[in-house]
């Protein structure tokens, strides 16, 4: 019995370990297309924001897949306290990352309108947004890995800086579409871009919520408490 028990205990960490590597995979998916969409925009260069798309089908088949392999997980092992906690983590993720995935190609198209129309200054807390969005996403997948409660914390502390500077741009070009009211489509395309960089902020802000929960059983949302 403690044999076949052993066995047992194996089999189930190598299906957590390879659903770990979907997300993973899935997750530097996301990456590569956040990557593209922010270069598209600082090198006013339309043509990369057609490989959003691609990715984007990529994303979505790896959505579907980590879904089905996580509920036949569920159903044929029956976790249970800490496991349980991090298979229902893993559906939350998978769910925020394809969530990333739209918000990329959201940016994409309006990224492409507001190329095509008269140029106006593109704020430069729209770059300095993507670098953070950008951090935050890859760190979200390394403190998931790693279950490293401690990054996550730091996760959400980038989040109140991308919260400001999406704060800023609308402020700042709503002033600007009063006194410039021939540039006000422009205007709202920058906004519209600030405000899916934001919604990509929170979605890498969730993972770090779930890393938490996993490894402390804290659930942290909504003004729940870390410490």
């Amino acid at each position: 019995m403690k044999y076949q028990w052993g066995v047992m205990e194996r089999a189930f960490d190598s299906q957590i370990g390879e659903l770990k590597k979907l997300i993973l995979v899935m997750g530097g998916h996301v990456e590569q297309a956040l990557d593209v969409v922010v270069q598209g925009l600082t090198q006013r260069n339309p043509k990369r924001f057609e490989e959003v798309h691609k990715l984007e089908d990529k994303i979505n088949e790896e959505h579907v897949k980590v879904d089905n392999e996580c509920m036949a997980f569920i159903a044929k092992q029956g976790p249970v306290a800490k496991d349980l906690r991090l298979i229902v983590s893993l559906i939350k993720i998978n769910a925020d990352l394809e969530r990333m995935g739209d918000q990329s190609v959201n940016i994409a198209y309006t990224g492409k309108d507001y190329l095509n129309r008269t140029p106006i200054p593109m704020p430069s807390e729209i770059e300095e947004m993507g670098n953070i969005v950008r951090k935050m996403v890859k760190e979200s997948l390394d403190c998931f890995v790693r279950e490293d409660v401690e990054l996550a914390r730091q996760i959400l502390l980038m989040d109140d800086e991308v919260d400001t500077r999406k704060s800023k741009v609308f402020t700042n070009l709503v002033s600007f579409i009063q006194s410039s009211p021939q540039h006000v489509e422009a205007a709202l395309d920058i906004i519209l871009i600030a405000r899916n960089l934001e919604r990509l902020g929170d979605h890498a802000t969730n993972i770090a919520e779930d890393v938490i929960f996993v490894s402390t059983g804290k659930d942290i949302r909504h003004g729940g408490k870390y410490s």
